[in-house]
């Protein structure tokens, strides 16, 4: 299995930036793509944005210009820089990875809120 562990969520204001990071650890793998989504109270779980191996990227409409995801191979590391927050960002984000040989795996995430 490929283990994932995130780190980072908080409580900021809105306007305010977080930065989350998740690391990927286990066996010999190749990481292909990964993501982050997020799950609030009441809702399904959705995408908030994905990048591929070679750094193709896919942001949510709702995050497209204030979220950046990006990742270090070497580290095995993706993170996710968010800036503007907002009330509506308020969820449990989760990071995901799709690795060779494995299973989806996923992290347990990490809180994010932003007071109204």
């Amino acid at each position: 299995q490929v283990q994932l562990v995130e780190s980072g969520g908080g409580l900021v204001q809105p306007g305010g930036s977080l930065r989350l990071s998740c690391v990927a650890s286990g066996s010999s793998f190749t990481l292909l793509t990964m993501g982050w989504y997020r799950q609030a109270p009441g809702n399904q779980r959705e995408l908030v944005a994905s990048i591929s191996r070679l750094r193709t990227t896919n942001y949510a409409d709702s995050t497209k210009g204030r979220f950046t995801i990006s990742r270090d191979n070497a580290k095995k590391t993706v993170y996710l820089q968010m800036n503007s927050l907002k009330p509506e960002d308020t969820a449990v984000y989760y990071c995901n990875a799709r690795a060779t040989g494995r299973s989806d795996a996923w992290g347990q995430g990490t809180q994010v809120t932003v007071p109204s």
